[in-house]
């Protein structure tokens, strides 16, 4: 970016007139352009600035504009290339992208589509640079126990090393089996308290009228059974953290307590009348909607707002995209060594039913659904036959080679022999690379029956991907609707 935060943009063109008609297309737009009629000065001028964005014509007298993409992609794969020709075929663009191109655009063009491809092209770029700056800060392929690189689960990522650091409660929310005690174990382990005990508690599985003592411990004889003096978690956690898991369990009557406890951090056993304090960190969990649990009068609003000052959601695994496949390797390899198998890998349609799967119960199914296939089977790869019901009932979605290719006119000769004349209804016959490639990535969408997850998993691509480039397709439809 240059100092006044325009985007440095490099055009390649040897024709002066047209050169001049692109930087009019771009008048009104937020780019500073620099101008090279030849490939060597091009190179130089990116060495030595390194431009935002470079429009680079394939066809220039002195050097193949192939090869200036390769040389920038050589010297930085990151630098975005839109390629301009009149001389190309579907092939010569299937070529520019595989050489590192990051558009392709047609001659001839209008300015809406120059500028729709820019913007694009350079708003891409910028996520890509956010997206890998902070993955530089947190291990793409998991963290503290967690498995994946989701976006979503990068937003869960940076809230827990944000969190960690204070003592604030943290009230983490998602659906059963998401792994939010590992969420706490997290919180925890990047806490100044990680070398302090972590004291989990599920109040969903112990009986109401014994929870209050295992929270809070009890004296000999507080009640009939009570032989000996019992402490309670908070004494246990003292110095550490504290974990309860499904606290919109807890009766109404302990949630008193406990709101009690957690502003000021005594309580009392049951059945004695001393007051004992500790420095405990508390972290709470739950699967139901806690707003709603207070608005039913089954959850104390102060309470509710006492714990959550740092709300964390994590996100079911069905949205979490290609992590499904991950998370899905990680506990084959372990349970293939732990049952000496020689699995190593799903073949493409079981990763295509896991990806298409919804996953109502989560990590937790998926990690029974994993166990259950190696403890049953044996091979190298993990094929649909062998996974158990539900998934056993799925039938896998067609290949990509069943999603058939949209019909693309191959012309008898190169643009370039073309006569002009012939130019603008050869133009009408090459389309260019983006639209075949929207086409066929609408065409695999729509034989999989609108799952995008699964035409993601069976073209090759993240789901994110998609979704990006048909957020990008809504742009260019508005902008052209607008022009009229």
């Amino acid at each position: 970016m240059s100092r006044n935060g325009a985007a440095q943009i490099l055009l390649v063109e040897d024709t002066p007139t047209l050169a001049r008609s692109y930087i009019q297309f771009l008048r009104d737009e937020p780019y500073e352009i620099h101008h090279e009629e030849l490939g060597k000065p091009a190179l130089a001028y990116i060495e030595r600035h390194r431009p935002d964005a470079i429009l680079l014509d394939l066809k220039l007298p002195d050097m193949d504009g192939m090869d200036i993409l390769r040389h920038v992609t050589e010297i930085d794969d990151s630098l975005p290339v839109i390629v301009i020709t009149a001389h190309g075929s579907v092939q010569t663009a299937v070529t520019a992208m595989q050489a590192g191109a990051s558009d392709f655009i047609v001659k001839p063009f209008n300015a809406d589509r120059l500028k729709v491809t820019l913007k694009n092209v350079l708003e891409r770029t910028e996520l890509r640079d956010i997206v890998n700056t902070y993955r530089s800060e947190i291990d793409k392929d998991g963290f503290e126990g967690f498995v994946g690189s989701a976006l979503a689960m990068q937003a869960v990522y940076r809230i827990v090393e944000a969190a960690a650091p204070s003592k604030a409660t943290v009230f983490v929310t998602g659906e059963s089996g998401t792994g939010k005690e590992v969420c706490a174990e997290a919180i925890k382990n990047r806490s100044p308290r990680r070398n302090g005990p972590f004291i989990a508690i599920n109040c969903a599985a112990i009986p109401h009228d014994l929870m209050e003592s295992e929270i809070f411990g009890h004296v000999k004889g507080a009640f009939t059974g009570a032989l000996g003096e019992r402490e309670g978690a908070a004494s246990m956690a003292d110095g550490g953290t504290l974990f309860l898991d499904e606290v919109c369990e807890m009766d109404l009557d302990l949630q008193a307590k406990l709101l009690r406890f957690i502003q000021t951090e005594t309580y009392r056993k049951v059945g004695a009348s001393r007051t004992d304090k500790v420095d405990v960190r508390v972290i709470c969990a739950t699967n139901k909607d806690p707003m709603a649990e207070v608005k039913a009068g089954r959850f104390r609003e102060d309470l509710y707002y006492r714990l959550h000052v740092i709300p964390l959601h994590l996100p079911p695994l069905r949205d979490r995209d290609d992590d499904i496949v991950k998370i899905a390797r990680v506990f084959l390899a372990k349970f293939a060594e732990q049952e000496n198998r020689k699995f190593r890998d799903f073949d493409p349609a079981t990763a295509a039913i896991l990806m298409s799967y919804e996953w109502p119960g989560n990590v937790r199914e998926l990690q029974n659904v994993m166990h259950n296939t190696v403890v049953l089977h044996d091979g190298e790869l993990v094929t649909p036959d062998m996974l158990p019901p539900p998934l056993s009932l799925v039938t896998p979605v067609v290949s990509v080679a069943q999603v058939p290719a949209p019909s693309v006119p191959q012309p008898e000769g190169e643009i370039a022999r073309a006569r002009p004349s012939d130019v603008k209804s050869l133009s009408e016959d090459i389309r260019p690379l983006a639209a075949v490639e929207r086409d066929y990535i609408e065409g695999a969408i729509e034989r999989c029956g609108g799952n995008i997850r699964t035409a993601a998993a069976l073209l090759g691509i993240a789901p994110q991907t998609i979704y990006r480039k048909r957020a990008a397709w809504e742009e260019d439809d508005a902008a052209l609707a607008a022009t009229g």
